[in-house]
């Protein structure tokens, strides 16, 4: 991705924001999920190498890197924190006051097991098959967006990291890797879009979407039997229905005379509710703000609500 968009609190840049994705295998334990600061160069200088092959002006930016590797919930948030992150502390780092014709590598490693600033990966998302080293390259203007368009076209294609590469990260990382790719944060978007369909929560993924690339944006769920959900104000607001509202908007029909479908709805209320939770649970971790408001309306005005 190319984000020409300001990171949060910093000044209007352009920067090129992707990651190496670490695809592991089954079930093999993971060693260390963070690499000393005297570990992390040489993985650096090879993804430095790898990208410069995708692109060769990639070479002349500023390469900005950490060894930890995330779960893709760390990574896909509003205003991408991780990427900011990276961005603060590079900003901070010592620069060589003479002429470089190539761009510098800047990798962060732990020192006594922690990582700078807010680098530290959330033991709550370990665990999960695909983990990601985020990557932010910036520097010229015109080459950082050539370098965007050429990876937005290409990398997820092409984006295969080096032999050399994997194995360094499967050694350093202590985890066994069966893929290991490059991808820009739109790719990952687009992975994590087909995974969400395919668990069933496909039609939660544009509000995500829009908190991910369109944070002051706004965007309904708003389509029977999926919870109402209203995106705005950088917060998901979830309906949460009276029974009786409830019933209006999602079985109007129903025929509760009948003891047995009484009991009908009585069993798929308890699943609305499982599958609002579910939902809140989702955009929590991908740090989107949710707030369940209380909605004791008639569907007519139930929007007005949220």
């Amino acid at each position: 991705m190319t984000d020409t968009r300001p990171l949060p609190s910093a000044p209007p840049a352009l920067h090129v924001l992707g990651a190496l994705a670490l695809e592991l295998r089954g079930d093999a334990p993971v060693a260390h999920v963070a690499l000393a600061q005297a570990q992390v160069g040489e993985l650096a200088a090879l993804v430095a190498r790898d990208l410069a092959k995708f692109s060769p002006e990639a070479a002349t930016l500023e390469l900005v890197t950490v060894g930890a590797h995330y779960d893709p919930v760390e990574v896909l948030r509003p205003g991408w924190p991780l990427h900011h992150e990276l961005d603060q502390l590079a900003a901070r780092a010592p620069r060589d006051g003479g002429l470089k014709t190539g761009g510098r590598v800047i990798a962060f490693g732990a020192h006594e097991d922690r990582l700078p600033g807010n680098l530290a990966p959330s033991p709550d998302f370990a665990g999960g098959p695909l983990r990601l080293v985020p990557l932010l390259l910036g520097g010229d203007a015109d080459a950082v967006a050539r370098v965007g368009d050429a990876f937005e076209r290409d990398l997820l294609e092409t984006g295969m990291a080096g032999a050399d590469t994997a194995l360094a990260a499967q050694h350093a990382f202590g985890l066994q890797i069966e893929h290991a790719r490059y991808l820009t944060v739109h790719d990952l978007a687009a992975m994590i879009a087909m995974q969400y369909e395919h668990a069933g929560l496909g039609a939660l993924w544009p509000i995500l979407e829009t908190a991910l690339l369109e944070p002051d944006g706004e965007h309904w769920l708003d389509a029977p039997p999926e919870p109402l959900v209203h995106y705005a104000q950088r917060e998901a607001r979830i309906a949460m229905f009276e029974t009786s509202a409830w019933k209006q908007r999602y079985a109007a029909d129903a025929d509760c005379s009948d003891p047995q479908v009484r009991e009908r709805l009585s069993r798929q209320h308890d699943q609305f509710q499982a599958r609002q939770r579910q939902m809140a649970a989702v955009l929590q971790a991908h740090a989107v703000a949710v707030t369940f408001v209380h909605c004791p309306s008639t569907q007519a005005d139930v929007r007005a609500d949220l």
